[in-house]
């Protein structure tokens, strides 16, 4: 850690020359510059400011603080174009109008349709540059990002089955986020700080750390950040090199394997490296990393896990990009056995490779696409003997895999822009829990949502149907509805989140399996909907509702248990209200 620290610093003592200064505050909205994120195209669509472009030309010389004359009035920043960035909302994430005559785009980067597939933007959605925050003061400090987020969720849920008791919960999650990061002026060295500030109210039940994870660094790395390092594509852009070192919190691909996971109210961190050839906007791009987890510990300050290594490595070829990117990849984890650890899994030594790959794209104006399929080997060994009964130094071998699909079309030719898609999700069980193969698949540390709005379902054990219907009644008005269906691979397996089985603060009492079969595996069905709405381009809310009908699975999981588990019918009801405001 203390080598991070000393990163943080440096990062910090690269600002101190800064002189105070009056300044004056320009009244305009502040936006988000788009080129660094999202390419020209989308750029061109937005309708981009004369400063956006002379930020761009600024990217070409890395080491010179470009000066304006002193009567050159600071251009207003864009509004932005964005609603609410929970990235489950991706699909209508374009500005509501678009450019009769947007020259050709010089971005290879196109975006999925698919639902909460995009990964959030590196640095994250809610940062600016200081020259972009409209004060005239700062308005060629374009080396300097800096960002703060505050957001409030209330929750009313009535009979959650993720707990034995039943009744209503209704808690209040806050999160304070706080990024600083350097660039371009002392390159190649650029570092980064994010703080996050995670706390939860009113709720009946223990803290986990989903919920709970005061004042702790959820980002501390340097980096090495070479513009040019492979040259020019074919289409003039720079090719970069950039190596990573330190805490690091950030996503790829769709998101099902390596997520900040923003609906939590507790951010993904990892430690390690991370090595990236190419950009998002060129042709071709290769992800390397090797990293451990960090623990969220809620009364002290966040460690790594020393007992798990996470590797991979990511390709992504866009040059058809407006058909199809293609994205081949392997991801792996290596796991000495934990006596401390909380779960049986964490007790295991473990390995696993998953080689996989992703495709996305358009069929013309017909319909979008979304499409993974990964396979998943490997071994696990009960090496200390802390299991119990049979397993007690059992040896598996892992075979699983799983597999997702989405297509959907956008209306565009309507005003409220009605979107229609439909998903199917698989993910294999154990099928036979007294053999030597463990068939469940593992999600690694990807997002729960949207799987399951309540939480109760994950890339695990898992058959899942989905309708989605989605409009658009003006740009800062959005409707959305949908409807889930939920089977198990596995009838012999868990249901992941459900009866205390993923609470880190208690042990699981392991009510959430039938190794016999018995239960069934119609889960149940969810129906979800929701409203959002952007107050201002700085404040965003959504108000969400849920309703989960339990199927056989889950009804005969209560009845199997009635001195442990409150005696109800399995149906949900889950209603929330959020409010997340940006400083910037």
């Amino acid at each position: 850690m203390r080598k991070y620290w000393q990163i943080a610093l440096v990062s910090a003592i690269g600002i101190l020359p800064i002189a105070p200064i009056q300044a004056n505050v320009n009244n305009g909205q502040s936006g988000k510059e788009q080129s660094a994120r999202q390419g020209v195209q989308q750029l061109a669509q937005a309708g981009t400011s004369a400063k956006s472009n002379n930020r761009a030309e600024s990217e070409g010389n890395s080491y010179k603080w470009s000066i304006k004359t002193p009567d050159q009035p600071i251009a207003p920043p864009n509004p932005n174009q964005y609603l609410y960035l929970d990235r489950e909302y991706d699909w209508w994430e374009q500005p509501g109008t678009k450019s009769a005559a947007a020259p050709k785009p010089v971005s290879y980067h196109r975006r999925s349709n698919g639902y909460a597939t995009n990964p959030d933007s590196d640095p994250p959605r809610y940062v600016r540059q200081l020259s972009e925050i409209g004060i005239e003061a700062f308005k060629n400090v374009d080396w300097l990002d800096i960002g703060l987020e505050h957001r409030t969720r209330y929750e009313m849920r009535h009979n959650d089955i993720r707990h034995v008791e039943g009744g209503y919960d209704n808690p209040f999650f806050l999160r304070h986020r706080a990024y600083l990061g350097i660039k371009r002026i002392i390159d190649p060295i650029r570092g980064a700080v994010e703080f996050q500030d995670s706390r939860v109210y009113n709720h009946k039940f223990p803290s986990t750390d989903q919920e709970n994870n005061p004042y702790d660094l959820i980002q501390g790395y340097g980096e090495l950040y070479f513009k040019n390092a492979l040259g020019q594509d074919d289409r003039g852009q720079d090719t970069p090199a950039r190596l990573r070192v330190g805490r690091m919190a950030y996503e790829v691909t769709d998101r099902r394997f390596i997520a900040r996971n923003e609906w939590r109210n507790t951010t993904n961190s990892f430690e390690g490296f991370r090595l990236n050839l190419g950009k998002q906007d060129n042709p071709w791009e290769l992800d390397l990393f090797g990293l451990q987890p960090v623990k969220r510990l809620q009364t002290e300050f966040d460690r790594r896990n020393d007992h798990l290594w996470f590797y991979g490595a990511i390709g992504t070829w866009r040059k058809w990009s407006d058909i199809v990117s293609i994205q081949p990849y392997y991801m792996g984890q290596t796991q000495a056995a934990d006596a401390n650890g909380r779960t049986d899994t964490s007790k295991l030594e473990r390995e696993i490779h998953m080689p996989g790959f992703r495709v996305y794209g358009k069929v013309g104006d017909w319909f979008d696409y979304d499409a993974s399929f990964n396979y998943q080997l490997g071994y696990q060994y009960d090496t200390l003997g802390a299991l119990s009964g049979t397993n007690r130094f059992k040896h598996e071998k892992i075979d699983a895999h799983g597999y997702t699909i989405e297509a959907g079309r956008t209306f565009n030719s309507y005003a409220w822009k009605p979107r229609v898609s439909a998903f199917y999700g698989y993910a294999s069980g154990d099928k036979d829990p007294n053999d030597n193969v463990n068939n469940r698949f593992d999600r690694f540390f990807g997002f729960a949502r949207p799987w399951s709005a309540d939480h109760y379902v994950i890339y695990e054990n898992v058959k899942s149907p989905k309708i989605r219907f989605d409009l658009q009644p003006t740009q800062k008005f959005g409707i959305e509805a949908g409807y889930s269906w939920f089977w198990l691979a596995s009838n012999k397996d868990r249901l992941f989140d459900t009866f205390d089985g993923n609470i880190s603060v208690v042990n699981d009492p392991k009510l959430n399996r039938n190794k016999a079969g018995t239960w069934g595996d119609y889960a149940g069905g969810a129906f979800e909907g929701r409203l959002r709405y952007q107050l201002t381009p700085k404040v965003n809310t959504v108000l969400g509702y849920t309703h989960f009908t339990s199927g056989n699975f889950v009804q005969n999981a209560i009845g199997a248990a009635p001195t442990h588990i409150a005696q109800r019918s399995g149906n949900t009801d889950f209603l929330y209200f959020e409010v997340l405001i940006s400083a910037f």
